[in-house]
């Protein structure tokens, strides 16, 4: 099992896939769960591949979803080996993806083998939704497969995410629920002006300043039992004309929100509204929400998961909704159950990403686990 997962996962590594680009990973997979038994069914939107794949038949519908795509590598000098060539080293396995999330897919993928090849006539349809466009922009991965799904009469029950979830050990931390995401366009419009007629300008700078400290003061929530408080960040000002003499005419401003259950995004959206309008200067305001908060109680799945981790570590597991956003976002709303169990996140977008070889057969083991008592009699 070892040599498998491991085997898989660098033939994936060493595939060139930065985002949107699958670079042939999907059909490295299909091919794999064809051969035991599941149905591949390829689903391009734009410039973005996305793979669907079943093996048996009727209900529950468990889903291992994941992403055959990776983030730039940056500058290669940097790195102690290629980033596209898979490299082992003390223990570990080196390369772009490694960690986010090609360790993840390979070891899907072969418990997904042995599990098809143990159990071929298991209850229900056990599946995998891949696509190649969740590092990038995200609009044509897997929120269009969902579409796609739904429009069918697709019900998922259950959905493992591959992300990596875990701080220290493979395993220590599962991955329940996500904050919402959602991101602010502020641009403020002044007067442009000599720098030294102040009285003839409006600077957007200035007028701006005191409603950011007031935004950023701000006690949107205070989160609760599942997830922190809700968080406000300025990502991006600019403003200026490059010279030194100009007072700028606008300032942009780029801001997010993570934000708990216990606040919407329409009501992030009108607080934001009425701090600004009581600063009196004139602006305009986009918002773009990313993904909304979702959270799954201990249910089935839950406890497939933690009984998983328990069975292979030998300890329990902490259930957490902290970090980012995955596509878990664009399942949770099916009504589906989701977690996200992947490999230690500490070397992720980073130079030099790896993960520890031992961990891949870990993980194998776990989603194998998973699958059994999710989809075994």
């Amino acid at each position: 099992m070892s040599s498998e997962t491991l085997a898989l996962a660098k033939d994936l590594i060493a595939r060139h896939s930065v985002t949107p680009e699958d670079a042939g990973c999907q059909a490295l997979m299909a091919e794999r769960l064809g051969a035991v038994g599941f149905d591949n069914e390829s689903l391009r939107f734009e410039d973005v591949d996305n793979l669907w794949s079943v093996h048996g038949q009727g209900g529950p519908l468990l889903v291992f979803a994941g992403h055959t795509d990776v983030v730039p590598t940056g500058d290669e000098k940097h790195w102690t080996f290629p980033p596209f060539e898979p490299t082992e080293h003390e223990g570990m396995l080196f390369g772009r993806g490694a960690a986010d999330m090609k360790g993840s897919l390979a070891a899907m993928v072969v418990a997904a083998e042995r599990f098809a090849k143990a159990h071929p006539n298991h209850r229900g349809r056990l599946a995998f939704l891949i696509t190649s466009d969740e590092e990038g922009d995200a609009y044509n991965g897997t929120v269009r497969v969902v579409e796609t799904l739904t429009e069918r009469g697709e019900q998922i029950d259950w959905a493992v995410v591959g992300e990596p979830s875990s701080t220290n050990k493979v395993g220590d931390v599962i991955k329940n629920g996500r904050r919402g995401s959602m991101l602010g366009y502020l641009t403020i419009k002044g007067v442009q002006g000599h720098v030294a007629y102040p009285h003839l300008a409006k600077n957007p700078v200035h007028l701006v300043a005191p409603a950011i400290a007031a935004l950023s003061t701000e006690v949107w929530d205070e989160g609760n039992d599942f997830f922190p408080a809700t968080s406000f960040q300025i990502s991006n000002i600019n403003s200026g004309t490059g010279a030194t003499n100009v007072i700028p005419g606008e300032a942009h401003i780029g801001f997010s929100f993570r934000f708990s259950t216990e606040v919407t995004a329409e009501e992030l959206q009108r607080r934001t509204r009425v701090l600004l309008d009581q600063h009196g200067f004139d602006y305009e305001l986009r918002f773009e929400v990313k993904g909304q908060p979702f959270l799954t109680e201990r249910g089935a799945l839950v406890q497939a998961a933690t009984q998983a981790v328990e069975q292979v570590q030998g300890h329990a597991t902490e259930l957490s909704t902290a970090g980012g956003t995955s596509d878990g976002r664009f399942i949770a709303p099916t009504g589906a159950q989701v977690v996200e169990l992947g490999p230690v996140n500490a070397t992720i977008h980073k130079v030099n990403e790896c993960v520890a070889i031992d961990d891949l057969d870990r993980l194998t083991e776990m989603y194998f686990a998973i699958m059994e008592s999710l989809l075994v009699d």
